[in-house]
C-alpha cells in the first residue's frame, strides 16, 4: 500500500469535503442575490466572500447594511456570531499546534463549520497523521474556491432571476448544518453547548434585533470552551497522577 503524498491528501481532503460542497452551494448563490438585491455593489459581496470568509456573518453584515446599521452593530453582531469559531480552534489545536505561524494562520482563516466537521472526524481516525494539515488544507481550499464560486453565480444571476432567494434553496444549507452539528454532540462540551444555546435562543427569542440569538450563540460558546477546559485540566491531572 502507498504511502500518501502531500498531492494525495490535499486532494483526499477536497474529496471528503465534496457533500459540503453540495449543501454550501445554494447558500452561496442566495448569498450573492442578496447582496444584488440591497444596497452593496456586487463587488462588496465578493470582497466580503473572498476577505472575511462566514457565511452566517456575511448575511447578516448584508441585512443590517440594508437596514443602514452602524459599522459598530455590524461588527459586533458578526463578531458574536462568529465566536463559535473559537470553540472549533480549540478542538483542532492540539493536531496543528506543532505547525509553524504561517500554516496555523492559513488554517484557521479557512476553518468554517463545514471543514471543522470534516476535520474533526478525520483527526479522530488518524490523530497523529504526519500529513493531515494538508488533508486541512485541501478541505478548506475546496470549500473556500466553491465559496467565491457560487456567491460570483449568485452576484450574476441575483439581478435577473430577484426570486431565486424564495425558492427555497436555504433548506439545503439547514441540513448541512443539521448533519455538521449531529455527529459532535457525542461530546460533552459540544453537546453542552448545544442546549445552552437552543435554551437560550427559545428564552430570549422575544428579544429585538436578534439579541436573543446573539446570547444564545454567546453563551453556548463560552459554555463549550469552559467544559473543554475543564476536560483538558482532568486529563492532565490525570497523567500527572
Amino acid at each position: 500500500m502507498s504511502h500518501p503524498t502531500r498531492l494525495s491528501s490535499l486532494a483526499a481532503g477536497a474529496r471528503d469535503t465534496l457533500p459540503m460542497l453540495v449543501g454550501a452551494a445554494p447558500f452561496g448563490m442566495i448569498f450573492g442575490t442578496l447582496v444584488s438585491a440591497g444596497p452593496l455593489a456586487p463587488w462588496h459581496g465578493q470582497m466580503m466572500s473572498l476577505g472575511v470568509y462566514a457565511g452566517s456573518s456575511q448575511f447578516i453584515a448584508a441585512g443590517l447594511a440594508a437596514g443602514h446599521a452602524g459599522m459598530l452593530v455590524i461588527w459586533l453582531t458578526t463578531f458574536i456570531v462568529n465566536l463559535r469559531h473559537m470553540l472549533y480552534a480549540a478542538s483542532l489545536l492540539p493536531y496543528v499546534a506543532h505547525l509553524p505561524p504561517r500554516w496555523r494562520w492559513t488554517l484557521g482563516f479557512l476553518l468554517t463549520d463545514e471543514t471543522f466537521a470534516v476535520m474533526n472526524g478525520y483527526y479522530r481516525q488518524h490523530p497523529a497523521a504526519p500529513l493531515g494539515h494538508w488533508y486541512f488544507l485541501g478541505s478548506g481550499l475546496s470549500m473556500y474556491l466553491n465559496w467565491q464560486l457560487w456567491t460570483l453565480v449568485g452576484l450574476v444571476f441575483g439581478a435577473v432571476f430577484p426570486q431565486l432567494q424564495s425558492l427555497g434553496l436555504d433548506y439545503a444549507m439547514v441540513a448541512t448544518f443539521l448533519a455538521i452539528v449531529v455527529p459532535q454532540l457525542g461530546r460533552l462540551p459540544h453537546l453542552a453547548a448545544a442546549l445552552v444555546a437552543g435554551t437560550c435562543a427559545f428564552l430570549l427569542r422575544d428579544l429585538p434585533y436578534k439579541l436573543g440569538l446573539m446570547s444564545a450563540v454567546l453563551a453556548g460558546v463560552v459554555m463549550g470552551m469552559l467544559l473543554t477546559q475543564w476536560q483538558e485540566r482532568s486529563r492532565a491531572a490525570q497523567e500527572a497522577a
